[in-house]
């Protein structure tokens, strides 16, 4: 089981990630989460948000919930840290799906500014 201080250091890594998107996008909150979204977005209509856990951290990526061709070529390994339909659960981090991620996430932001 991951300790709190990896924990924290997983969430720091997965923040990071959202890093080049926070100037672009605005911060709003979901059930008092921090969460990114397009400026002027409707209530529901999120982009990103890290959510710590007692024995995970989570990366909630709802693009790839309302635009499911996102997860296309997605990796076994990085797949199976999805759970559910939008949430990508860590317990410690693995570069290569790491750097996966940041692609997604890039691809997802581009789709989400297209057509959000």
């Amino acid at each position: 089981m991951a300790g709190r201080a990896d924990l924290l250091a997983v969430e720091a890594r997965l923040r990071a990630v959202l890093a080049p998107y926070v100037d672009r996008l605005e911060t709003a909150t979901i059930y008092g989460i921090p969460t990114l979204r397009k400026p002027g977005a409707k209530a529901h209509q999120w982009f990103a948000f890290v959510k710590p856990a007692a024995k995970h951290v989570s990366f909630f990526l709802l693009p790839v919930h309302e635009w499911p061709e996102l997860r296309a070529g997605m990796s076994p390994a990085l797949r199976r840290r999805l759970t559910g339909k939008a949430a990508f659960n860590f317990k410690a981090i693995d570069e290569a799906e790491l750097a996966e991620l940041e692609a997604l996430v890039a691809r997802a932001y581009d789709r989400y500014m297209a057509e959000a």
